[in-house]
């Protein structure tokens, strides 16, 4: 009597390599879903970050909304691709004390396979206190 599996269980023959095969193919699909995410967080910080910096530029006493605009664009741009910066808007808005704020908004693409992704359905917002 030799004892191995092969003896015991005919049946169960080849049944390693099926199993390795459908969790690797898990283990695949869960590491891709965890690197996507990572994907949209980088692009959701980036884009949140540049537009903060546009907000701060646009606050600048010297400085116009469209300053703001025009630097948000660059830094989006220059990061993740002029796709990225297509619906920037600057504005003030005036908070309950009466202290005015720069607010730079964008509208960006949301990735959803790769870089590829809905256009517009990020939405982020920057802000800034403007100079009187």
């Amino acid at each position: 009597m030799s004892g191995g599996a092969s003896d015991r269980w005919p049946d169960e023959l080849g049944s390693a390599i099926a199993e390795f095969v459908m969790v690797a193919g898990l283990l695949v699909m869960l590491l891709l879903a965890v690197v996507q995410f990572t994907v949209v967080l980088l692009v959701r910080n980036t884009v949140q970050d540049a537009a903060a910096q546009g907000a701060r530029v646009a606050a600048f006493a010297d400085a116009s909304l469209d300053d703001g605009v025009r630097r948000t664009r660059q830094l989006i741009a220059a990061s993740l691709g002029p796709s990225y910066a297509g619906q920037i808007t600057a504005r003030y808005s005036a908070k309950e004390a009466g202290d005015r704020t720069v607010e730079v908004r964008v509208d960006s693409p949301l990735p959803v396979i790769g870089l590829i992704g809905f256009s517009g359905a990020l939405a982020v917002s920057g802000h800034a206190a403007a100079a009187e």
